[in-house]
C-alpha cells in the first residue's frame, strides 16, 4: 500500500485538510455542559452530589450490571476489583502481555505479582487455549480447592483478561476455565464500554470488572473509572472503600478500613451522565467509521482488524496489522511526520523493567502483535464540530 493514499483518505473523511488528527478525540454534543453547570450552581462539586448516584445508575442500566460503583479512574477501579476478589499480597494474577501499564499495575498495588499467558491474534485478548496449557503445565490444587503455582507455592488469586481496543476477547471459555481452576476472574473492560460477547455486554462475565473513562476512551469523565459487579455486598463494600471507609454519623469522622480516596467528583460524573446518553450514537458513528475503513482496505496488502465472532466491538481504536516490524515503522514514521497520529501496539508488559522478571508462558502471538500493529484515527466524526462548538451550537 502506498502510504501517502492512506493519508489522504484520511484526511478527506475526517474533512481535514491541514490539522494534525490524533487518534480519538472526545465529542461533547447532548447534556454535557448543562449538567456541569447544573452541578457548579448546586455547588455539590466533589464527591458528594446527585451526579455521582445519577452515572452510576446510567452506567449499570446501560451495561445490565445489578450494580456500578463510580472511582476516580480506570486503574483505581480495577485495583479495588482485584481486592474485593480475595487478591492478597505475595499471591499471583495471571494476566495478558498485551495491554496497557495499568492492568499490571493494579495488580501490583494488592502486592500480588503478575504472570503473563499469551493472547490469541483473532481477539488480541488473552488465548483461553492458553490459559488451559498453562494451568496443565504449572497449576496443582492445593486442599482448600484453590490453585496454586507448582514453580512459586503461591496461589494463583485471579485471572484477569482485557478487551483489547473494545474487542471481546473469547470471554466464556475463559470463565470455563477459570471455574475448573477455581480461579477468580476480574475483567479489564476499561476500553470496551458498549462491547458485547453474544449480545452480553463485557465486564458482566466475572466477579467484578472495571471500565474507564479516560479523555481519550469512547465516553469520558475527562478521568474517571466504574467498578461492575452482580453481587450486591461487593458493591455496598466497594463503594465504602473508594471513599475513605467513613462511618456514617452527623459529625464525627471514624474510620473501619485502612481503605482509599478513590471518590470520583460531582463535576465528573455531571459530565459522564451527558457522555453515556451519547454512547450508542458514538458506537453507531465509529461503526460506520469502521465500515470506511473496511471498504478502504479490502484491496490493500494491509490487514485491517474487525471484530470477532459472535461479538459487537465498541471499535474503540481502530487497528491494522502490517507484514512485519520494518513495514509497521514505516508507516508510523510516515503518518505522523505528515500530519495523522498512529501508535504502535503497547510495548508487552513482561518487557517492561518492572515486570521483567515474572513468569510467562508461550507468548509468540503476543510478539507477533507487537511487531505488526498499529492504530489509526478512530474519533466519532461530526461534521463542523469545532466550528458549532465556537458557534455556541451544544451549549
Amino acid at each position: 500500500m502506498n502510504n501517502a493514499d492512506f493519508v489522504s483518505f484520511v484526511r478527506k473523511t475526517f474533512d481535514d485538510k491541514e490539522g494534525f488528527i490524533i487518534l480519538h478525540d472526545p465529542r461533547f454534543i447532548g447534556n454535557e455542559r448543562k449538567y456541569l453547570l447544573d452541578a457548579m450552581d448546586s455547588n455539590f462539586v466533589s464527591s458528594v452530589g446527585e451526579y455521582v448516584n445519577k452515572f452510576e445508575k446510567a452506567i449499570a442500566d446501560y451495561t445490565g450490571s445489578k450494580y456500578a460503583v463510580a472511582a476516580v479512574n480506570g486503574t483505581s477501579a480495577l485495583h479495588i476489583c482485584l481486592l474485593l476478589a480475595g487478591v492478597h499480597a505475595d499471591e499471583e494474577v495471571i494476566t495478558q502481555p498485551v495491554s496497557f501499564i495499568a492492568t499490571c499495575n493494579a495488580i501490583t498495588y494488592t502486592g500480588a505479582k503478575p504472570v503473563f499467558v499469551d493472547v490469541n491474534q483473532e481477539t488480541m485478548g488473552m488465548c483461553p487455549q492458553k490459559l488451559e496449557e498453562f494451568l496443565k503445565e504449572n497449576a496443582r490444587k492445593g486442599a482448600d480447592g484453590y490453585s496454586y503455582n507448582n514453580k512459586t507455592g503461591k496461589r494463583f488469586a485471579a485471572v484477569v483478561p482485557m478487551h483489547t481496543f473494545g474487542h471481546p476477547c473469547l470471554i466464556e471459555d475463559i470463565v470455563e476455565v477459570c471455574n475448573r481452576y477455581n480461579i477468580p476472574l476480574v475483567e479489564d473492560s476499561a476500553e470496551s464500554i458498549g462491547s458485547k460477547y453474544k449480545g452480553k455486554h463485557t465486564g458482566l462475565f466475572g466477579k467484578l470488572s472495571a471500565l474507564s473513562f479516560n479523555g481519550n476512551k469512547v465516553i469520558t469523565t475527562g478521568g474517571g473509572g466504574m467498578i461492575l459487579t452482580q453481587d450486591e455486598d461487593l458493591a455496598k463494600l466497594a463503594k465504602h472503600i473508594t471513599t475513605t471507609a467513613k462511618v456514617p454519623h452527623r459529625w464525627e469522622y471514624n474510620h473501619d478500613y485502612t481503605a482509599y480516596n478513590y471518590r470520583l467528583t460531582n463535576l465528573a460524573a455531571a459530565l459522564g451522565l451527558g457522555q453515556i446518553e451519547q454512547c450508542e450514537f458514538f458506537i453507531q458513528e465509529k461503526r460506520k467509521l469502521t465500515d470506511k475503513y473496511k471498504e478502504f482496505f479490502k484491496d490493500k496488502d494491509i490487514k485491517f482488524f474487525t471484530e470477532p465472532k459472535d461479538c459487537r466491538s465498541n471499535y474503540w481504536l481502530n487497528a491494522v496489522i502490517l507484514k512485519d516490524r520494518k513495514e509497521r515503522d514505516e508507516f508510523l514514521t510516515y503518518t505522523n511526520d505528515n500530519g495523522i497520529m498512529t501508535r504502535p501496539i503497547w510495548v508487552l508488559n513482561n518487557k517492561l523493567d518492572m515486570y521483567k522478571g515474572c513468569q510467562c508462558g508461550d507468548l509468540s502471538n503476543a510478539m507477533w502483535l507487537e511487531d505488526r500493529v498499529v492504530n489509526i484515527p478512530s474519533t466519532v466524526i461530526i461534521p463542523d464540530y469545532y466550528k458549532h462548538i465556537k458557534e455556541g451550537k451544544y451549549l
